[in-house]
Formats: C-alpha cells, sequence, structure tokens
C-alpha cells in the first residue's frame, strides 16, 4: 500500500512538473534579434527560443479572424461563413519558431498557457487532418495562411508572403472577457522546408474613440483649396481591403457637389494613399480614388472633364504606429490640377 501511494504521488509530482514546464514554455521575453521596436503582447507572450520577424500595431482597425471551418474559395475576401470581423486595438506578431519544434508541441503550449490566463478556446483545427475547411480534407496550409489577412497590405515575414510558410498550418482562436471589451488571440502556425512560424494577432476590442473624423462643409473645403490647393478628407470610408465606399461616406460625397457647384470652373484629383507604395495596395488606392471619381459623376452629374484620379504612397509619418499617422493612410484628399 505504501508503495502505491509512493508511486501514485511521484506520478502526480511528474505531472504538474510537466504542466508547470509546458507553460514555461510560453513567456514574454525581449531579445536583441528581434525586429526594432516590436515585443510579445504581455497576455500571450511567445514560445521559447522564437524571435520576432514581422510587427505591426494599430490603435484601432478591424481584422478578419478564424472562427470555424472556411472554404479556400473566401480566403481572399475573408468573409462569410468561418470568418468574424473585429475592431479594436490590432496587434500582429510574426515569429520564427525554433528549429526541431513541432507545430502540434507550440500549439498545446500556447493552449496550456491561455487557459491558464482565463482565455476561453473557441476554435482549434489542423490543415493536414481537414479541420480547417468546410470540405473536411486537406485543402493546403497555403489556404490558412492566406486566410490570415491581406498579405499585400501586411509586413512580409521575413522576406516573403507569410502564406508562403504555410505548407501545412494548425491555428487556434481564443477570447478572454474583460468589463472594457474582450481580447481575441488568434494563433497560426505554418510549417514548410525553411521552417516553423508563428503568426499572433491580438485584438482588443473597444469602443472608438468617435469624435476623431471631422466632417468638413463645402465652404470648409473651398477655404483649404484657396489656402493650399488642396484638402485632406477623412469622411471618405471604404471596406475592408475593398474599393466598395462606405455609406457613411455619402454626406462627405454631398458636400464635394455642392462644392463643385459652388465654383464651375473648378477642377480637382481625388487622390487615395496605399499603406505602402506597391503591388495590390497601390492598385487598391487607385480603384478606390477611380470609384469616387465614378460616383460623383453617376450620382452628383459633376463632368467628367473636372475629375481625375490618383492612388499614391501613404503619408510620411515619423511614428507608424501613431493612432493619427494610421488615419491618414486612409485618408481621401482633393487637389486642384
Amino acid at each position: 500500500m505504501g508503495y502505491f501511494l509512493a508511486s501514485r504521488c511521484r506520478a502526480i509530482f511528474l505531472m504538474v512538473a510537466l504542466a508547470a514546464l509546458g507553460n514555461a514554455a510560453i513567456a514574454t521575453a525581449v531579445r536583441a534579434n528581434d525586429v526594432e521596436g516590436s515585443s510579445d503582447h504581455p497576455l500571450i507572450g511567445r514560445f521559447e527560443g522564437s524571435r520576432i520577424v514581422g510587427y505591426n500595431v494599430s490603435e484601432y482597425d478591424e481584422a478578419a479572424v478564424v472562427e470555424g471551418q472556411f472554404s479556400p474559395l473566401s480566403t481572399d475576401k475573408r468573409t462569410g461563413k468561418g470568418f468574424r470581423i473585429l475592431e479594436g486595438r490590432i496587434l500582429l506578431i510574426y515569429y520564427s519558431l525554433p528549429a526541431g519544434r513541432s507545430t502540434l508541441q507550440v500549439l498545446r503550449n500556447y493552449e496550456r498557457s491561455l487557459r491558464s490566463k482565463g482565455f476561453s478556446i473557441l476554435f482549434v483545427c489542423a490543415t493536414a487532418d481537414g479541420s480547417c475547411f468546410e470540405s473536411n480534407r486537406n485543402e493546403g496550409g497555403y489556404y490558412l495562411g492566406q486566410a490570415i489577412g491581406d498579405y499585400l497590405a501586411l509586413p512580409r515575414l521575413m522576406t516573403d508572403y507569410v502564406h508562403n510558410w504555410f505548407s501545412q498550418g494548425r491555428y487556434l482562436l481564443a477570447r478572454l472577457e474583460r468589463p472594457e471589451g474582450a481580447i481575441y488571440a488568434s494563433l497560426s502556425l505554418g510549417e514548410s522546408a525553411r521552417g516553423g512560424v508563428a503568426v499572433v494577432r491580438v485584438v482588443e476590442t473597444k469602443e472608438m474613440e468617435t469624435d476623431k473624423i471631422v466632417f468638413l462643409t463645402a465652404a470648409q473645403m473651398e477655404k483649404a483649396i484657396d489656402d493650399a490647393g488642396r484638402v485632406a478628407l477623412q469622411g471618405i470610408r471604404f471596406g475592408l481591403n475593398s474599393d466598395d465606399i462606405a455609406p457613411q461616406s455619402q454626406p462627405t460625397l454631398d458636400e464635394i457637389a455642392k462644392l463643385f457647384a459652388s465654383k464651375p470652373e473648378l477642377k480637382l484629383k481625388v487622390v487615395t494613399r496605399a499603406h505602402d507604395g506597391a503591388g495590390a495596395a497601390l492598385d487598391l488606392a487607385s480603384r478606390r480614388a477611380k470609384n469616387v471619381v465614378a460616383e460623383l459623376i453617376a450620382t452628383h452629374g459633376i463632368a467628367p472633364e473636372r475629375l481625375l484620379h490618383e492612388g499614391a504612397d501613404a503619408l510620411p509619418s515619423s511614428d507608424d504606429n501613431n493612432a493619427e499617422a494610421n488615419a491618414n493612410k486612409n485618408q481621401v484628399e482633393l487637389v486642384v490640377q
């Protein structure tokens, strides 16, 4: 009997020790070879031996997370079954995982650590067994990498687009309830011949500061144009990674039409700003500007020869994490031709 009790105690001790060891593998850390200015999220941490190779913060934006099985055909827009759009402060971190560690080991450590901090696990899947996809078949880790977000508008993972690191993948979505707003943590783990990566996206949901959008009347636009030859507008908004003009933009479009009516000789160029100056991001900015021009011509009867459109680089900023700078990246400008 004494031998049995002693053996049972040793087994319990070993289980506790292993659990503690697992939790210890996930911790916040600061590494000299991390991307400059980056840091772990204090509630999420990193897998031991990982290195931050990509980092981006937005004080208030929207992001799509996977909350259930999805179709590979929907990963370009990240809408429909299996996706949820969240709003709030968004932290995106790319980690390079240490060699010799499986994505299953990393997933289990994160899962245990998140549970210990009060998170509820909402969805877990793997591409290899088909549990990520509506078809219940292995459609390929590439599609899980695509589901993370618009790879052309996000930082590259080292020197390549993030989805190219996902030959196979695993995924986890967790939520922590708080009085000030829930925190969602999505973890996408990719493995390929080049190594393993972890993409951590944390969305801290909160109420948006709604007094930040300045609505300009036609008279205010006219004064700015007379003074500086251009006017910046925050009242024209677009869908997530889309050139569709959001309905709340209509009041500002109406004021632009009034501006044209009050100045019959006025000719303007509509300029929208890209997150960066290359590829699909710049193309999206150009299509947004074109759609604004098309809306003004079709709905408000403005003569086409009075309007041009252009997609341009984001406005320069010394602090890319600053909320005002991020707002400027989505800004529309009217510039005198």
